[in-house]
């Protein structure tokens, strides 16, 4: 028996799941997304809330206001076909209640609430790879032979325990009974003594693979803010928010390899190497659920009337995580005609989810901001953030950070970088125009875009992705009548990011190489905001 079968309590989550946690998009009311988020420098919007707080000064009455979506998604992976859905949601909910001052330093005192979605996880794609290089077993293999363990240590006899001696080891125990051993070239028979492992992908395999991600899941984040206006030349604020985070994914990979090196029988313990064919595949399920606390302050100065210049910062969420994940694997060899040789398959944690409690600590954000003023019928913004992604933390249930994690953090990111520009044009006393452009630069070092290191992976899933560019195109119109006002916008978002079936094998000389491919995400969203000033 393989120690698949053992009952364990597996590792949190690493380096790659904490980052796609951590992202937001562009999301708020239909005025702040028309003009692409470049509020940083404007305020007077319910959605500087969650962006720069000092924005809550600006405000000389009590706001309230909801804001509708409808949104069309698309993902595609390379050579592919595209995947389409479409989800209404409530982007925002607020309130702000200005209270008079009679007081020339504070003319007014300014408090909110506001409800947004940060990020809807919301995609589907599927894909494949022709004329594979290797296999994810190869990759198994290569990482076993490199901390020198033998077939012996995979049975449920030895002291070894691969998910808690290795990180990338949880899903090594659900595949290991797959990988044949190999004697300096020359095929052997598995023993207790153990050899050096083979994966099934040698000299003359040829194959292809496939494979399918479904993702859905929330962030949501409630603010409590207050702030103030000194002189009507400095406007603060400070905003505690609380997080709610879901996240749940399905993924499948499989491979269908012709002249692989596989066993003559189901008797891993006499068998021999023979070349045949051999159908793997794996699904992987994950439930994350999460809630945590951050805290944003931010001001606004204003030197002249037509000049604006904001300056906002947020610290880390802190969130307390709870994951469920599930793994199961199938596997069919066949001899050189065709014949089955041996089949099966194996769930992790005899059939159940395995749980663990976590925590984690998103990047920090600084934001700088520009905005001028012409007259009273335009408005120009730019702001600039940038975000430490080389500060984000997994710990565990007491926040004692995991070093080793914390290492990788630091090794495969970089900070990004995502500048955002707005305008706004008043047409008539009511009507108004808007339009904006949004750029985020890669989060990932040029070692991980080029496959040049290896990359660790610690639940049921050796799979990871990251984002290569994230832009949005956006434009939208505004209705104000006495107290109520209308706002519409249309917002197109651009992302590539990189999906990658496993790790390339950087401890070995060429590198092993691994499996990955561009995905392409379109999303057309039309929103609706409804507000009341009094």
């Amino acid at each position: 028996m393989l120690v698949c079968g053992i009952t364990m309590a597996a590792s949190a989550q690493d380096a790659f799941d904490v980052l796609h946690l951590s992202q937001t998009e562009l999301r708020g009311t239909s005025r702040y997304m028309s003009m692409a988020g470049a509020f940083g420098a404007l305020g007077g919007d319910i959605s500087v809330l969650n962006q720069n707080p000092g924005g809550i000064g600006v405000y000389r009455s009590s706001d309230v206001n909801i804001t509708l979506s409808l949104d069309f998604n698309s993902s595609q992976a390379a050579g592919a076909a595209k995947v389409n859905q479409t989800k209404f949601l409530v982007n925002n909910i607020g309130y702000v209640g200005a209270m008079k001052i009679n007081s020339d330093v504070m003319p007014n005192f300014n408090w909110g609430f506001s409800y947004n979605r940060m990020n809807s996880f919301h995609r589907r794609y599927t894909g494949g790879f022709n004329s594979l290089p290797t296999s994810l077993s190869n990759y198994i293999a290569g990482q076993l032979n490199a901390d020198g363990i033998k077939s012996t240590d995979l049975v449920s006899t030895s002291t070894y325990n691969p998910y808690f001696d290795k990180p990338y080891a949880p899903w090594i125990g659900i595949v290991s009974y797959d990988i044949p051993t190999k004697d300096n070239g020359a095929a052997d028979i598995i023993t207790d003594n153990g050899d050096r492992l083979q994966g099934l992908y040698g000299d003359g395999t040829t194959g292809t693979a496939e494979f399918e991600v479904d993702e859905s899941g929330h962030t949501d984040v409630y603010n409590i803010s207050f702030g103030g206006n000194v002189a009507n030349v400095m406007y603060w604020g400070l905003c505690a928010g609380i997080a709610d985070l879901s996240f749940n994914s399905y993924h499948y990979y499989g491979e269908s390899l012709d002249n692989a090196y596989v066993r003559n029988s189901s008797n891993w313990k006499t068998s021999t190497i023979v070349q045949g064919g051999a159908d793997y595949g794996y699904v992987n399920r994950l439930n994350t659920k999460g809630t945590g606390y951050n805290f944003k302050m931010g001001v606004i100065f204003k030197p002249v009337n037509q000049l604006r210049i904001g300056l906002a910062f947020h610290t880390p969420t802190y969130f307390d995580m709870r994951d469920n994940y599930y793994v199961v694997s199938d596997m069919a060899a066949y001899d050189a005609s065709g014949k089955m040789l041996y089949e099966g398959e194996k769930g992790s944690n005899g059939g159940y989810f395995y749980r663990t409690d976590y925590t984690i600590k998103t990047p920090w954000r600084f934001m700088g901001s520009l905005a001028g003023v012409i007259g009273k019928q335009a408005i120009v913004s730019v702001d600039y953030e940038y975000e430490g992604n080389t500060t984000m933390r997994v710990g565990d249930d007491r926040r004692h950070d995991f070093i080793d994690v914390t290492d990788r953090v630091k090794q495969y990111f970089k900070p990004s970088h995502t500048v955002r520009v707005g305008a706004e044009y008043r047409l008539t006393p009511n009507w108004s125009l808007r339009a904006g452009y949004s750029l985020k630069s890669s989060q990932a070092k040029a070692e991980i875009e080029e496959n040049r290191l290896g990359v660790v992976t610690v639940s049921t899933d050796p799979a990871y992705q990251y984002d290569k560019k994230e832009q949005y195109i956006t434009c939208g119109v505004g209705y104000k009548y006495k107290s109520v006002y209308v706002d519409m916008a249309y917002v197109h978002k651009n992302r590539t990011s990189v999906y990658n079936a496993f790790s390339p094998v950087s401890s070995v000389t060429p590198i092993e190489p691994n499996l990955s491919t561009e995905v392409k995400d379109n999303n057309n969203r039309v929103s609706l905001t409804l507000g009341f000033r009094f």
